[in-house]
């Protein structure tokens, strides 16, 4: 695919197509109370444009080149330096930092991985040297958001009692300084657009729902976020519990990518499929003993950026707990439980290539070195809707089965 330049939509031409639709609008009693309510919602339209185009503006850093994905989005390479990261004021002035040392991997299966590719760049087509593949933000985007103030970020003051509900492995109480597993990656069906069916890596520090710090990286579904029902490899972080630090992937100055193959945010292909081949990724999340920055790799060894360490407080030192595993949003629309699925949508009990799973999970110690655990607990709130196996065996190490349908006979 040829790379093109896309210009972005220009704010006056949406203020123009309003003009003209609220010319040919009848001034109704029945359908406005008076004009001066007419005129307030424009006058209020008019406003969450324009809040809208400068949110643009800042996001969408102007690009060198850009590549068009068959999924519609559009690839905007940005030079390294010039990416949202470098507008924190902390990181103003700052340059992208080279990897770290890797951690030590104490054992490894040998097993050559399958490689999952991201739909954008199936046509071999990559951003040149010295830029970063960054996901664009368009109008689209922001307007399915619930709010403007709050786009590309969690709802303040998540949890399970929030409609937030988990098949989790998660090891704690120890000193965590990083975290290591394959997944599968799945299409799972997602109800309503405005809910969500994820699986990722947690290191949190802190506590909830105060000063919760929280790293994340895994894949998703969530329509309102992306327009669309695709897996799409992702981040988050906040240091403050989801109240007003962090977002996902690249949509907040915070985390700085540093790879130009990679896009966050951008859909993953090929998925798993029910009794056929399955597909994984594997992803570690590592701290820089020397700078203390935690760093990204996806695959066999491609590092793709890091989360500077001064966003955090308490994950500047280290995380207190490990969690693997996946996550929904059940907004019980109607009454009854959301059908929205996790992981392949089946249950744990049914196994490979029926069930999705989480594989050679692994912890980082104080010597920078990956290992596996052994006090290994897990979690489902659901367990009629969605549950959770453990396992173990020579090849996997640590690994379980998880997901299921979401509503069901037993799931009402």
């Amino acid at each position: 695919m040829d790379s093109k330049t896309f210009h972005r939509p220009l704010l006056p031409i949406l203020v123009f197509s309003l003009l003209v639709v609220s010319s040919f609008c009848r001034s109704d009693k029945k359908i406005y109370p008076n004009n001066h309510t007419a005129a307030f919602r424009s006058e209020n339209q008019l406003k969450k444009l324009k809040l809208i185009q400068a949110d643009l503006n800042r996001i969408n850093k102007f690009p060198v080149k850009t590549i068009q994905s068959p999924d519609g989005d559009f690839i905007d390479c940005v030079e390294t330096h010039r990416q949202l990261a470098f507008d924190h004021p902390l990181l103003k002035g700052k340059k992208p930092l080279d990897p770290p040392e890797r951690p030590y991997n104490q054992s490894h299966s040998g097993e050559v991985e399958t490689e999952v590719f991201q739909l954008w760049s199936m046509s071999g087509e990559f951003c040149p040297e010295g830029t970063v593949p960054i996901r664009r933000t368009t109008e689209e985007d922001m307007l399915r958001a619930s709010s403007v103030q709050r786009f590309g970020r969690k709802a303040s003051g998540d949890s399970p009692s929030k409609g937030h509900e988990y098949a989790v492995g998660f090891v704690v109480g120890g000193q965590y300084y990083g975290a290591q597993a394959s997944m599968t990656v799945w299409k799972p069906r997602v109800n309503y657009p405005f809910e969500f069916s994820l699986s990722q890596i947690w290191l949190v520090s802190g506590t909830f729902p105060h000063d919760l710090n929280s790293i994340e990286a895994g894949w998703q579904v969530y329509p309102r976020m992306y327009g669309d029902n695709n897996p799409r490899f992702f981040t988050y972080w906040t240091s403050d519990a989801y109240q007003a630090t962090g977002c996902y992937n690249l949509v907040c100055p915070g985390f700085v990518q540093t790879n130009r193959r990679i896009a966050l945010g951008a859909a993953i292909a090929p998925t798993s499929s029910y009794n056929g081949t399955q597909f994984d990724i594997s992803l570690l999340v590592w701290k820089d003993p020397k700078h203390g920055d935690w760093w990204l790799e996806y695959g066999s060894g491609v590092v793709i950026g890091y989360w500077p360490a001064l966003l955090f407080t308490h994950l500047r030192s280290h995380a207190t707990k490990t969690q693997f595993g996946g996550e929904v949003v059940n907004k019980r629309s109607w009454g009854f439980h959301t059908a929205t699925e996790m992981g392949s949508g089946h249950f744990a009990g049914e196994g490979f290539r029926k069930a999705a799973y989480f594989r050679n999970m692994k912890v980082v110690n104080l010597d920078n070195r990956l290992i596996p655990f052994s006090d290994f607990n897990v979690w489902a709130d659901k367990p009629n809707c969605y549950n959770i196996q453990p396992r173990n065996d020579r090849v996997w190490g640590n690994y379980f089965y998880y997901g299921g349908p979401g509503r069901n006979v037993k799931c009402p």
